[in-house]
Order: C-alpha cells, then sequence, then structure tokens
C-alpha cells in the first residue's frame, strides 16, 4: 500500500502534491485563494526544489512543541468574499456511508472532548460529516490584515512552526453597532493563546461578530498526534513494517483502533467549506456548503499507482504522481 496525498479548491478537483518537503501547494477559486503545506511523519519527503531552504518533516517534527504530533496540514491564504466567521467550517466529509467500529461511541466522545464545537453524521446512510467552526477548531490559527502599513505579513511557508497570533483580530471584528475596531473588546484579551482563542470562539455569537475577506490572511496549521497514517513498529505483527492497512487511531484510556480494517477505499477527506444555508449558492443536498479548499490522503495499491503512471507515461505526459505517492513500507519512524 502506498499513501497519496492530494489537494485542491474542492473534492472534484484534487492534484497530487509535495509531502513532507515544506513546499507549499497553490489552491485558487473563485472564493479563496492560498497555499497549502502537507507533513506526514514517517514517511519519506518529496523530493525538494533546486536551491530550497524550507522546513522539512524531520525540522517540523524535530520541534518541541510538534514531537508528539503526527501530522500537520498548514494553510495560508484568503477568502476573496466576505464570510461570517461562523460560516467557514473545517473537518471531515465523506462520499458515502462508513463502516464504524466497535468503539465508535467513545471516540465521539474524544473528539468533543478536544472540540466541543464539533458537530457531526458520522452514522448517515448517505454522506457522513463531521464540522466545526475554522476558528474555533484549529490548534494554531494566526490573522494578518493584508494591509502593507501594518505588521509584516506571516512567511509561508514557514521556516519554523506556527504559533497563535490574533493581535489584529480585532480589525475584522464588528459589533452590532458597527464599530469595526473596537480596542476594549473581549478579542484584546486573547492573549495569542490557542485555548483562549477556541475557548472565545466556541460561542456562536462571538464567531458572528467576526467578518474574514479578502483583507484578511488566515495561517492554519491543523496537527494532532491521535491519527497515524504510517505504521509504528509496536502496531500488530509491525515488525517496523507496513502490517495495518490504513490510518490507526489512538486515543487517550490505551483504545487503538486499526481503521484499515473497516476501510472501504474512501480517502481521509479534509475540507474547509461554508455552512449550509438556504442561499441561492447552496450546493444540491449535501449537508455542507461551498468548498474553499481540500486536501485528502488516500491509501492506494502498488499495482494501481503503477498502472496510473503508465497511462500517464503513454500519454506523453511527465508522471506527478510518481514524486508525490509514498510508500508506507520503507521504514518509517516510530510514531507512538
Amino acid at each position: 500500500m502506498k499513501i497519496r496525498v492530494l489537494a485542491g479548491p474542492n473534492p472534484s478537483a484534487l492534484s497530487p502534491i509535495p509531502v513532507n518537503n515544506g513546499e507549499a501547494y497553490p489552491i485558487a477559486s473563485e472564493l479563496f485563494e492560498g497555499k497549502v503545506v502537507v507533513y506526514i511523519k514517517g514517511l519519506a519527503p518529496t523530493s525538494s526544489p533546486d536551491g530550497a531552504s524550507l522546513l522539512d518533516a524531520t525540522g517540523y517534527f524535530s520541534h518541541s512543541e510538534r514531537a508528539s504530533t503526527t501530522w500537520s496540514i498548514q494553510v495560508q491564504g484568503c477568502f476573496l468574499k466576505p464570510f461570517s466567521a461562523d460560516n467557514i467550517l473545517f473537518g471531515n466529509t465523506f462520499d458515502r456511508p462508513l463502516k464504524l467500529p466497535w468503539g465508535t461511541s467513545a471516540v465521539l466522545k474524544f473528539m468533543n472532548y478536544i472540540d466541543p464545537t464539533l458537530e457531526h453524521d458520522l452514522q448517515s446512510t448517505r454522506k457522513p460529516w463531521a464540522l466545526s467552526p475554522l476558528i474555533a477548531t484549529m490548534p494554531y490559527f494566526a490573522h494578518r490584515r493584508r494591509d502593507p502599513t501594518l505588521v509584516k505579513q506571516i512567511e509561508f511557508p514557514m521556516k519554523k512552526p506556527l504559533v497563535d497570533d490574533t493581535s489584529e483580530l480585532h480589525l475584522s471584528y464588528t459589533s452590532s453597532s458597527g464599530d469595526t475596531n473596537l480596542s476594549d473588546s473581549s478579542l484584546d484579551k486573547l492573549r495569542d493563546l490557542p485555548s483562549s482563542r477556541r475557548s472565545f470562539f466556541s460561542k456562536p455569537e462571538h464567531r458572528r461578530l467576526v467578518t474574514f475577506g479578502p483583507d484578511d490572511s488566515i495561517t492554519t496549521d491543523f496537527c494532532y498526534g491521535f491519527l497515524s497514517f504510517t505504521p509504528s513498529p509496536n502496531s500488530p505483527g509491525g515488525n517496523g513494517r507496513d502490517s495495518a492497512t490504513g490510518p490507526r487511531l489512538d486515543i487517550p484510556g490505551g483504545l487503538s483502533f486499526d481503521l484499515g480494517r473497516y476501510w472501504d477505499g474512501q480517502p481521509v477527506r479534509f475540507v474547509c467549506c461554508e455552512r449550509k444555508g438556504d442561499g441561492p449558492d447552496e450546493v444540491g443536498d449535501q449537508p455542507w456548503g461551498r468548498t474553499f479548499w481540500c486536501v485528502a490522503i488516500e491509501m492506494v495499491d502498488d499495482d494501481e499507482d503503477d498502472d496510473e503512471r503508465e497511462e500517464e507515461d503513454g500519454n506523453g505526459r511527465d508522471s506527478v504522481i510518481n514524486s508525490d505517492t509514498i510508500s508506507t513500507d520503507n521504514g518509517a519512524d516510530d510514531i507512538d
């Protein structure tokens, strides 16, 4: 089995992207413009661009504040139209029902513990989903106004892990009276701490007071350590090799799930999307709105990947997938 990472403006427009070398992949649509960087612990990096001086996976995971994480999806960009922070969601969406493992209730309790704003219907018989307001769920979030007279923009790709920065967020704050620059608002008390930000924006009324648009640059790092996409030497029958057939979930209390046993071929899809509403721009009958960007992590058979490369070579095209599909059985790191 091999792991392949794809990204794009929506699930229907995804392309293979570089992994673990710090190279940013551009994403652009009529709703969002930005770049994405992906790190997955235990995978060999895609070849770096000549002369590049980027933070690779080894450098990222070696930082003490990221040592326990197993993956990171970093995005920087701006929304090209104004959207309320309450209507910008992030999470997972699926195209067909899931085969849920024993212990799902414990997993859901754990998910709600780390993110009280999470809403989901993972038992849906049509299109399961699990989504939270982006500003309240992101482990690390930084905001800058796109104004050259203000503080310098955050470098991206980053040369060190992102830290929370909400120092200019008050410029995107609008009260019921229309005041857009409230220096004495509760936003000033966030102190650039993720826990303070997430607690403050856990309330819908606070999220509705913030609007993001073309003048706002958002940088996020979605990183955790409870989901592993590569096996560890301690996995059943592991010996450091790929004994599992897919991701593994480890939650506090000793519960561990080999999700590969329940995998039906669907990618693990992370999306930033609009909250479903009743407007004319709503997308079909799916439970979420328009997509701003999407990153998908999928498992593919070696033979499938070889067939795709042969087809591309036969059509006279360079094989993008060849460089951006990474085998999981070439010395994965211990991620426990």
